[in-house]
């Protein structure tokens, strides 16, 4: 029997009781139809855990699961990696945070640059960061993963740099004239990568990241588009640095 794992963005404690976000308890009650007694698994997405439950009652308003034994998920990567996206437009974007989330990304941060077609002011901007982080727990529900990534709210990519701590990660920028491949980066366990809308990164944005100190990247000879670049740069670095 498939294990029904559901996000639930509240502190869990054994031996207590939850009541499941009005959407998981929808899809529970209505569309998988489980009735009083059923297993689940739930996790908050902070902690690392997970714990077997129980539905203790399914009504028409609100669905109950009582939690039982907590484990923590140990199938974090140990490579702490970054994912700066310039922001696609419609369902790109959401494909882009759900495989990054099953690529194991820990933190997200949606970017607006020189040739971002995307325009968000903040009524909109807080619908979108509310729907992407929907997405990356629906993505930890189906991958496994009982730490849901961080995603920030949409900034221009001046104010980012300018807010990025001296030292620390790796910074790494994705550009078709990049020189640096993944394979010829030394042992790293973490790295910002920062990735460009459609159309790429403009002459202003590349000097503003040659300035903050990225280091351009070369996946190849062809040119991805912005929904494959950030997965396959991704997948590269877990392959070479991470648990792929």
């Amino acid at each position: 029997m498939r294990t029904i794992r559901i996000h639930v963005d509240a502190p869990l404690a054994s031996g207590s009781e939850v009541t499941l976000p009005p959407q998981a308890g929808e899809h529970v009650a209505r569309v998988l139809r489980l009735e009083t007694g059923a297993p689940v698994v739930l996790f908050s997405g902070h902690d690392g855990m997970e714990y077997d439950a129980t539905l203790a009652s399914v009504g028409k308003r609100d669905v109950v699961a009582a939690i039982g034994a907590g484990r923590a998920v140990t199938n974090e990567s140990p490579l702490s990696l970054t994912l700066a996206q310039g922001v696609a437009r419609g369902e790109k974007m959401d494909l882009i945070v759900q495989k990054a989330t099953e690529l194991g990304i820990a933190h997200i941060v949606p970017i607006l640059t020189e040739r971002s077609e995307v325009k968000l002011d903040a009524a909109r901007g807080e619908k979108r960061l509310a729907h992407w982080r929907a997405v990356a727990a629906s993505a930890c529900e189906q991958s496994g993963r009982a730490r849901v990534p961080s995603i920030a709210p949409a900034v221009p990519l001046a104010a980012w740099l300018a807010s990025l701590e001296q030292g620390g990660s790796l910074r790494l920028a994705l550009l078709p004239e990049g020189t640096t491949r993944p394979s010829e980066l030394g042992a790293i366990d973490a790295a910002i990568l920062a990735i460009g809308p459609e159309g790429g990164f403009g002459e202003r944005d590349r000097a503003a990241l040659a300035a903050a100190g990225f280091t351009g990247l070369r996946l190849g000879p062809r040119i991805l588009r912005t929904e494959t670049a950030g997965l396959a740069a991704i997948a590269a670095l877990q392959a070479l640095y991470g648990d792929i």
